[in-house]
């Protein structure tokens, strides 16, 4: 089955010219079946980016799929415009009475502030608490994870002394859990952040369950014990030049990055990319939306437990 997107939203025609079976709203309307009613909320500056990547993980996979974009109301972007978001995302005030079979919450550009700092907290604060009770199972990435495991459960983050920049090996640190039903022995995860979350924090709050962990890169998946929320540290979803364009992009300013490791050939930002992390990507979000939303969630959204 397909995900279900506007009819001329431009990730369309990129996911067309990749052969990723995609479906307009007109087309979905007319047949008869619930799809999974999934919310994007996307806090990410190159939203367009963003949402080509997501939509390419979460499109891949048997079940039907209507995404609904939402932005906050509190935050104007500087990297996309007004038209366009008043074209293609609801703000979150619009959608706050809805109820979605599941939520994905992306990361943002801002880990080096407080979370207090950050100039549209108090509106994602209600929103993560409005998560718990309007979206049957939540999928945070990276900052996003962060934010919501402080929210949540006081977990704080810690700043790293150089960045946390290339592709790197985790291993399952759980037998059971669905969300790596799959996966090889070892696989591998983008990661692009300044701060961390530690294991020790995590490892005091028993109703959550660190699955995958890396010895270079820390904590990679977290999942709650009842299946309903998902802490990614990193972005699993990336394309493969995206760690390079970050890389050139800071290179260029003249900012301090180094080489994103385990990422380009014997890491030569001159030479090919090796990409090792699409097909665990893939696994990653189809996993998630068979066994934690489409497995669980109640056909009606009105009913059930929330």
């Amino acid at each position: 089955m397909p995900i279900i997107i506007p009819n001329t939203l431009p990730a369309a025609a990129v996911l067309a010219e990749e052969n990723i079976f995609t479906m307009t709203e007109f087309r979905a309307f007319h047949q008869d079946i619930r799809p999974l009613k999934i919310g994007i909320l996307n806090l990410m500056p190159t939203r367009e980016t963003t949402e080509t990547q997501l939509l390419r993980v979460l499109g891949n996979t048997p079940l039907q799929t209507e995404i609904v974009l939402i932005r906050i109301d509190s935050h104007v972007p500087q990297n996309t415009s007004m038209e366009y978001l008043e074209r293609f995302y609801k703000p979150f005030s619009e959608v706050k009475d809805q109820r979605f079979d599941g939520l994905v919450i992306t990361g943002a550009p801002v880990e080096n502030l407080a979370f207090e700092a950050v100039s549209y907290w108090q509106e994602l604060e209600e929103i993560l608490e409005w998560s718990r009770h309007h979206g049957f199972a939540t999928f945070h990435i990276c900052w996003g994870a962060q934010a919501a495991l402080y929210k949540h459960y006081g977990i704080p983050k810690y700043p790293l002394e150089k960045k946390c920049f290339g592709v790197f090996e985790h291993v399952a640190t759980s037998n059971h859990s669905k969300l790596l039903r799959g996966f090889d022995d070892t696989f591998y995860i983008p990661q692009s952040r300044h701060t961390e979350v530690r294991r020790a924090d995590i490892a005091k709050v028993k109703t959550l369950e660190i699955i995958a962990y890396s010895e270079e890169s820390g904590v990679g998946l977290v999942v709650s014990l009842d299946g309903r929320e998902v802490y990614a540290t990193g972005h699993s979803e990336y394309d493969a030049l995206t760690l390079a364009t970050e890389y050139f992009r800071d290179l260029n300013k003249g900012l301090p990055i180094e080489v994103p490791r385990h990422y380009f050939t014997d890491d030569h930002p001159e030479r090919p990319v090796k990409v090792k992390w699409r097909s665990h990507a893939n696994l990653l979000f189809s996993n998630w939306l068979n066994y934690y939303v489409y497995q669980e969630t109640p056909y009606d959204l009105e009913e059930g437990r929330w």
